[in-house]
């Protein structure tokens, strides 16, 4: 999944963003208010977390604007004030949570993974079953058959968008936007490498090359 932080602290936004990405997430940061509404505002994140005191517009007015909008993206608020009132600001303009700094990290996780799950309850059911292959989203886990198969945090991600678009092609720069990032830099063909890997462990018929398009996932038989 992808999140993307507003955060003018950088080197707290750069902690978190080292940290969310080994959980196995794909991140984004920016440090100013209205670079932070443009991004949210793209539809392309599953959770904003969102400092209050930014430059350029804070973060009740971006919570606001985003919803006024229609974006029901997740909200995690984070402010250095404390207070039932700036709480209850916070929550008026639409977010979904609220963090005090300072805060403990294991919190924020678990925070972020709790709005996650809620978001996912309210869509599509987190496990998939095409055919003898089932993907739990939620746990994590994937089985061919009887047999579990044990896969990367890169690995499962690559996999998960494919699966959320069963019979669709995928292009490789979908996958890179949502498993990596928009700062990544390296070879695009990585995900050719990921593609591979997956077949190797899943079977060769699974994942079809669909030229000059992406990829598509077959339905197991």
């Amino acid at each position: 999944m992808r999140l993307l932080i507003v955060e003018d602290e950088k080197r707290l936004a750069l902690s978190l963003a080292k940290g969310l990405t080994a959980e196995g997430f794909a991140v984004d940061v920016v440090h100013d208010g209205v670079d932070g509404l443009h991004r949210a505002s793209e539809g392309t994140y599953d959770l904003v977390v969102l400092d209050i005191m930014l430059p350029g517009m804070n973060g009740y007015r971006i919570c606001s604007t985003l919803r006024a909008a229609g974006h029901d993206v997740p909200i995690l608020m984070l402010t250095a004030k404390d207070g039932e009132y700036d709480e209850a600001e916070g929550l008026d303009t639409g977010a979904d949570d609220y963090l005090t700094k300072p805060f403990s990290y294991v919190v924020l996780v678990a925070r972020v993974k709790a709005l996650l799950r809620r978001r996912g309850s309210a869509g599509p059911f987190p496990v998939h079953t095409l055919g003898d292959l089932k993907v739990d989203t939620a746990a994590r886990r994937v089985f061919r058959g009887a047999d579990e198969v044990t896969l990367t945090t890169k690995e499962f991600a690559v996999l998960e968008q494919l699966v959320l678009r069963a019979g669709e092609v995928v292009s490789k720069g979908d996958i890179l936007e949502h498993v990596w990032d928009f700062a990544y830099e390296g070879d695009p063909n990585i995900v050719e490498v990921y593609i591979s890997t997956l077949r190797r462990k899943l079977g060769a018929s699974l994942i079809r090359t669909v030229r000059g398009a992406g990829y598509r996932l077959e339905t197991p038989r």
